[in-house]
């Protein structure tokens, strides 16, 4: 037999190898990816089972003799969290003021209500006291407006060790590279990696913070008796017994938020490759970190798994003009780094909404970002298209 002959011998016996061993179950296609909406692979039956329980509460819309309001944004979790399905991010915004001291303290105004102002009030309270909304106090120097964010992937994000953050922060800009993120810290001092802030520690107190302050449900991780404006609710108009979610239903809800797995990222084309590159050399991944590890975990589907989450988790200053709010540590112009995974499912950019388009978003960034932004700004058409191709397959 000649050498062509040896080659298709060859070829043949290799085909038939794989043939059996994909008949014996030694190979299959790879698992598929969970598509925006689905949970992460590896869940356990009761996981899974939590997981849909929880995600016919998050879809639910609540009644005032459900312990809706008086106050609240929207009446059900989905209604800010609904694009492109349930979990995605939503066309509600919310109000949100502070005080920014001159010494550099930062008053939320809890005392009169915030620092979120519910855009609503129920019927009983809007006869009681002929409010259409939360009043928002004189004393506020400043207001912002937030955008609904998508919550996909964030029981990965909550996984990611303290360690791991804090081995990112450089306060002091040690490295000379115009980058310096600093954690947030919650009141008692656990480091932030929730909201746009970074204020809350953990996804378990930013689910069920989000009952009462976007619905007014109270429940057991928030069992927080409302005010209007800092004043008593008026006697009557929140007769619904406390708490008006239960812990099992708390507890589902939290795994449906906790197991949503984060988009995965389309196939790049030779663009989008050439793409990635620059998102790089353009200095992006000095916040937008590409991947995160999470730590040990008793939960398979969070244990020690990489996340392409393209984000630090800490604080940055995005320049006076992005400037709002006081949070926290968190100055009015510093920002928690904005997850891009899913990033093509948005319609709105920035936490503000401020940009309707990614491009619109690059050409917003200041601060610690001007040098990145004016890389891209300065770049050729091509790059440019190239960077948006690789941003758009997020």
């Amino acid at each position: 037999m000649g050498a062509g002959g040896g080659v298709v011998k060859a070829a043949l016996f290799a085909v038939v190898i794989v043939s059996g061993m994909e008949a014996a179950g030694f190979l299959g296609a790879c698992p598929k990816a969970p598509q925006p909406g689905e949970p992460l692979r590896d869940l356990t039956p009761e996981q899974l089972a939590s997981f849909n329980a929880g995600k016919a509460i998050f879809a639910k819309e609540f009644e005032p003799d459900e312990g809706l309001g008086p106050l609240f944004n929207a009446p059900a979790c989905g209604e800010c969290h609904e694009e492109p399905v349930l979990g995605g991010h939503g066309d509600e915004d919310e109000t949100h003021a502070a005080v920014a001291q001159p010494d550099g303290a930062c008053d939320l105004l809890a005392a009169h209500g915030g620092p979120v102002f519910q855009a609503h009030t129920t019927p009983a309270l809007k006869q009681a006291l002929g409010l259409d909304s939360e009043p928002i106090p004189a004393e506020a120097t400043t207001r912002a407006i937030r955008t609904s964010p998508d919550v996909f992937g964030f029981g990965l994000l909550d996984a990611v060790p303290d360690d791991a953050i804090l081995a990112r922060a450089d306060s002091a800009d040690r490295d000379h590279d115009g980058i310096s993120g600093r954690v947030n810290r919650f009141v008692d001092g656990r480091i932030g990696r929730f909201g746009r802030k970074a204020l809350l520690p953990n996804l378990d107190e930013f689910n069920a913070g989000a009952f009462v302050i976007e619905m007014g449900v109270t429940n057991p991780g928030a069992l927080v008796e409302e005010t209007i404006g800092g004043k008593p609710i008026p006697a009557g108009v929140d007769p619904t017994p406390e708490p008006e979610l239960s812990a099992e239903a708390l507890r589902s809800v939290q795994d449906f938020v906790r197991f949503l797995a984060p988009p995965p990222q389309l196939p790049l084309t030779y663009e989008g490759e050439h793409g990635r590159q620059l998102f790089r050399s353009m200095g992006c991944i000095s916040c937008h970190t590409p991947a995160l590890v999470t730590g040990p975990n008793k939960v398979r589907a969070l244990d020690r798994k990489v996340v392409n989450a393209y984000t630090d988790l800490l604080l940055h200053d995005m320049g006076t003009e992005r400037a709002d709010i006081c949070l926290g540590l968190a100055t009015p112009s510093e920002f928690r780094t904005e997850p891009l995974m899913g990033l093509r499912l948005a319609t709105k950019f920035l936490h503000d909404g401020a940009a309707t388009t990614i491009e619109q978003a690059i050409e917003l960034h200041a601060g610690e970002a001007q040098r990145s932004r004016d890389y891209y700004m300065k770049a050729p058409a091509k790059e440019k298209e190239a960077l948006l191709a690789f941003l758009k397959s997020l």
